[in-house]
């Protein structure tokens, strides 16, 4: 497992009962979490004092009981990133932590290729990927449907002090921007994405991760620059093991250039117990 331990500002406190118990800067909030199906054992543990609690509804969805005066979004870093936080309506603050694993890893890669990296971000979300990318002096091209999400990703990026770095925002649906992207021939040195298990572009296309991502990782090899430096795939998708996830690398970015795979799950440690969260896999291809 892949093991997001670098955080200062971030900490996942305990676990159990379904819920997670989290500090994000100087607040706590309590959210859902699927994978947690153990109790609580110390409920003295921190978790009278939440500042947020998220309520799951019987009838889908939920609700925030704040239990102090909090504001609308606060900020905080990791290593020389800076990011709003922003309780929303559907229990997400804006920012999945445990990806700070693939930030590190890729910066690492960016700044030891020593040369010129152009770098796509995919379902980019609020730009954690994108502003991991720039920080390590890569040219970024930041894509996600969602008009809100990208603004939100413009705002991090004046936050990390990167209002200036060469990062291009789109919005639109990824799939019909890769297939653009193909016929201008413009290419690209690294592709992350963190694909929906749904969605829904701008225009009403549909997205199903089950049916859509091999042809999409086909569509992407099409894009990759003839030397890349690597392809990243996150995936939060139930029932997607990273085998399989490693079976699609190999059988289409494995399958024209060479290079290593690496898949596995990431997680989170959790401060209480010493017992780790998994949340999602990742699977990498990387130049040898």
């Amino acid at each position: 497992m892949y093991i997001a331990d670098q955080w200062v500002d971030y900490e996942l406190i305990d676990t159990g009962e379904g819920d997670k118990l989290e500090r994000w800067g100087n607040y706590v909030l309590r959210r859902p979490d699927p994978q947690v199906i153990w109790p609580i054992v110390n409920q003295d543990g921190g978790w009278r004092n939440t500042d947020g609690h998220y309520h799951r509804s019987s009838s889908g969805g939920g609700q925030w009981d704040f239990r102090t005066k909090m504001p609308e979004r606060w900020t905080i870093s990791y290593k020389e990133l800076k990011f709003h936080i922003r309780p929303t309506n559907f229990k997400h603050t804006g920012l999945f932590p445990e990806q700070a694993v693939n930030w590190s890893w890729m910066m690492d890669k960016i700044r030891s290729a020593g040369r010129p990296i152009r770098v796509l971000n995919l379902f980019a979300y609020t730009g954690g990927a994108t502003l991991a990318a720039a920080a390590a002096g890569a040219e970024v091209c930041h894509v996600d449907a969602a008009k809100g999400m990208v603004q939100w990703a413009k705002e991090n990026a004046q936050l990390s002090g990167l209002e200036n770095a060469p990062i291009r925002y789109i919005t639109d649906d990824v799939f019909k921007f890769v297939q653009r992207e193909q016929r201008r021939g413009r290419q690209y040195d690294a592709i992350i994405m963190d694909p929906p298990s749904y969605g829904r572009g701008p225009n009403g296309e549909m997205w199903k991760l089950e049916e859509n991502l091999y042809p999409f990782l086909e569509s992407c090899t099409t894009i990759l620059s003839p030397n890349p430096l690597f392809v990243l795939v996150n995936s939060y998708t139930t029932g997607l093991s990273h085998t399989v996830l490693h079976n699609l690398l190999h059988m289409t970015i494995g399958r024209k250039f060479d290079g290593q795979i690496n898949c596995g799950e990431i997680g989170l440690p959790i401060t209480n117990s010493g017992l780790k969260l998994p949340c999602g896999i990742l699977g990498r291809w990387e130049a040898k």
